[in-house]
């Protein structure tokens, strides 16, 4: 008798462990979807017009993708190049920014860069040998500082403006074309850092 009740003892707690466990694995599933979900979502943020916002929303996901590549990398990896030829990772940030930077004098000043403007960004924006000899001895987080403030210039300009204005033709293509492009980019870019942190 006492053999049987423990038994039904031991049964009775094996399916409630059992059942338990069911309710953590679904909870955990629908956390984890709800979160998936979460960072998947085009919303145009407070402040912004529709099709501006969703621009802004995807050139913020964008980037924090991008920077979860390098953010965590030593000197070493912040300066490693793949070949002879390739890039840094401190150098493609710095030229992401370069790219975005060229963009806002494009789109809102309808001009390219001044002689002040070049001295600064010229050699980010166009890559190649001198800016391997330059581009280093930085840690990472010296260039993510810089595209973090070309970022964020970049959001203060679109927020005084509207989607006619994204609409609007400057040279050939329209506002709104220009910043797909520089999302674009940052996409193309993320896909080499993601091989050359690999590597590392």
């Amino acid at each position: 008798m006492f053999n049987n009740n423990l038994v039904l003892y031991l049964e009775n707690q094996k399916s409630q462990s059992m059942k338990n466990q069911i309710k953590i694995f679904f909870l955990l599933t629908f956390l984890c979807t709800s979160f998936l979900f979460s960072q998947s979502e085009v919303k145009p943020p407070k402040g912004y017009s529709n099709d501006i916002g969703n621009m802004i929303s995807m050139l913020d996901n964008l980037k924090k993708r991008v920077e979860r590549h390098v953010r965590n990398l030593d000197q070493e990896g912040t300066d490693y190049l793949l070949d002879e030829n390739a890039n840094s990772p401190g150098a493609i940030i710095f030229h992401l920014a370069a790219t975005e930077a060229y963009y806002q004098v494009y789109t809102f000043e309808g001009r390219s860069f001044n002689a002040e403007e070049r001295a600064k960004w010229e050699m980010a924006l166009n890559l190649g040998a001198e800016a391997r000899k330059q581009f280093k001895n930085k840690p990472i987080k010296y260039y993510m500082d810089i595209y973090d403030e070309v970022r964020a210039k970049t959001k203060a300009l679109l927020k005084t403006k509207d989607d006619e204005w994204f609409k609007k033709k400057i040279g050939s293509m329209t506002n709104h074309w220009a910043w797909f492009h520089v999302m674009e980019h940052q996409a193309n870019h993320m896909g080499q850092l993601a091989l050359i942190t690999k590597r590392i």
